[in-house]
């Protein structure tokens, strides 16, 4: 990777998928002429459209450029057009092979209500309640790699998905869980399902004993279910939660509503290949073709990826308080309007986060240049 000059491999994917990764890679090409970087977006087809056009939901070239990039911004993948397809040639296969061959194994999914869209909250929250915690979740074990199998027909049908972890799979996540607690206030909550899973007993056994070797940082458990709760009554007491794969997904899609909608939430995938960066929500194929869908989970994985990966913190920055600056002044997409407020659409909502950043770059020039 040379310094100030990277490759990104651009999955648009399907549904709305396309639309939000044109508004990302809009933002990140303001920010390279902002900041004088240089990025090469590359883009490949992934998940359904790949099928439609390869026969398969990860083509090998597609693979293969995304092995090769430095970061890969996805969009989203899936719908109803391929849900009758056998499980291992959904577009969402392809998603779980992309993982596995990048060996992203830490999915960092950060839940933060910002300021403007606090009315948007559906707790009663206190004048200083903050919302503003990260869930670590593990990318690449769980049930979603395991054995599935289906036999039978009819009324004798029976279907299992095995969930499995070992204890090197668990030390890893929990070390890159620990490091992001020791960038934030030092405290991870791990949640797992100790009282009846195998595997969550040997995942409370495992964070226990590396807990040992953490002083510096307070660590406490708790069973998903009461998490859950948890998350909706007090979401203040949370840091960085800690846990497996399926949790993670489940917990991170509920925790979405307290920042106001799906659509404001990005997620960074890292671990020993190229880092990936996807907004959490789905394709949305009841809003494609319409121009509504909200890019800011989108946008905000460029930010992500430019403090994550490029280490280049000034220009999240810009991203992340252009969006502040245009929603304190009330634009919204439909999914964060108040009601009977008026809405702008998707490509309009970019359009005046790049105004904003640009008007902020032109602030920011010595006066005379």
């Amino acid at each position: 990777m040379s310094p100030g000059q990277w490759t990104i491999a651009v999955l648009p994917g399907d549904g709305i998928g396309p639309e939000v990764t044109r508004a990302a890679t809009t933002i990140l090409q303001d920010c390279a002429r902002e900041f004088g970087f240089r990025v090469n977006l590359v883009e490949y087809p992934f998940g359904g459209i790949a099928i439609d056009q390869c026969g398969k939901p990860l083509p090998q070239e597609t693979l293969d450029g995304c092995l090769k990039a430095d970061a890969v911004l996805l969009g989203a993948v899936g719908g109803p057009k391929w849900d009758s397809q056998p499980l291992d040639r959904r577009p969402e296969a392809g998603l779980l092979g992309l993982r596995q061959a990048l060996r992203v194994y830490a999915n960092v999914r950060p839940i933060q209500l910002r300021k403007a869209l606090r009315g948007l909250c559906p707790l009663r929250l206190g004048a200083e309640t903050k919302v503003d915690f990260e869930i670590i979740r593990e990318l690449v074990g769980d049930i979603y790699f395991g054995a599935h199998t289906t036999e039978g027909r009819g009324d004798a049908e029976r279907a299992s998905d095995v969930a499995t972890y070992s204890v090197p799979e668990i030390e890893r996540i929990t070390r890159f869980a620990f490091t992001r607690a020791r960038l934030r206030a030092h405290r991870v909550t791990s949640v797992d399902k100790a009282n009846v899973l195998a595997t969550s007993r040997l995942w409370r056994r495992t964070v226990t004993r590396m807990a040992a070797d953490a002083s510096d940082l307070a660590i406490d458990h708790l069973y998903v279910d009461n998490a859950s709760m948890q998350i909706i009554l007090r979401p203040d007491q949370f840091d960085v939660l800690l846990t497996s794969n399926l949790f993670g997904d489940i917990l991170s899609d509920e925790a979405a509503a307290l920042a106001g909608s799906i659509g404001m939430v990005p997620s960074w995938s890292a671990g020993d290949g190229p880092p990936l960066v996807e907004p959490i929500h789905g394709t949305a194929p009841q809003l494609v073709g319409k121009d509504v869908a909200n890019p800011s989970g989108a946008i905000l994985c460029v930010s992500l990826l430019l403090r994550e990966q490029f280490h280049l913190p000034e220009a999240a920055d810009l991203i992340e308080r252009s969006v502040d600056a245009v929603l304190a002044e009330g634009m919204r997409t439909a999914d964060i309007a108040e009601p009977g407020a008026r809405t702008i659409s998707g490509s309009q909502f970019a359009s005046e986060v790049c105004a904003r950043m640009r008007t902020a770059g032109e602030r920011a020039q010595p006066q005379g240049a």
